[in-house]
């Protein structure tokens, strides 16, 4: 069910209760991104979210873009323990061990791909069809799509991609689209 944000326009449900979730829902939210760049970035923002709140890590955004190099694969893949200590006592992150090192590793296993074959290899498991859901109940948590992404991401060396953090992604980054089919944003 969507709901009426402040400006009277429907958003899906889950848009309208902090002005950021209304301003990604928006602007960012199922927006196809198609660089490799962009895609790091948002898989590693979809893997810190696991087993939090979306709104945790949108409000430490810019602190994430700050400890990691704006996502820069190159510099994040020359991390080493030091830089896990200083991002451990990053008060501006989520300080989880485990994803920190996710993240280094996820950025050396990028390098190893050619420019675009993220990109190439996420688009590819884009579903030809995807009908509008009409419920936030309809929206699914996995997908054999996701699970087939996760599958093929861990394939190419990624960590902490399982199939629900897959499709998140797929969400973000607009390989599928989740928007209510009455959603101002659809």
């Amino acid at each position: 069910m969507t709901v009426i944000g402040p400006d009277g326009q429907p958003r899906c449900g889950w848009a309208t209760s902090a002005p950021e979730y209304v301003e990604y829902h928006d602007n960012e939210w199922g927006k196809e991104i198609r660089d490799d760049i962009g895609l790091f970035e948002r898989m590693t923002l979809e893997g810190f979210q696991s087993g939090l709140s979306w709104i945790t890590i949108l409000r430490k955004r810019e602190n994430f873009r700050a400890a990691f190099a704006h996502f820069d694969p190159t510099v994040i893949a020359k991390y080493g323990a030091d830089d896990v200590e200083r991002l451990m006592a990053d008060a501006g992150i989520v300080r989880n061990r485990l994803k920190i090192n996710a993240t280094i590793n996820n950025a050396r296993a990028l390098l190893e791909l050619d420019e675009g074959e993220l990109t190439e290899l996420l688009w590819s498991f884009r579903p030809a069809e995807h009908a509008a859901p009409k419920t936030l109940g309809d929206v699914p948590a996995t997908t054999p799509e996701s699970v087939a992404v996760s599958k093929a991401l861990k394939k190419k060396g990624f960590v902490f991609v399982g199939p629900t953090t897959a499709y998140a992604l797929m969400q973000a980054t607009g390989i599928v689209n989740d928007h209510l089919s009455t959603c101002v944003a659809r």
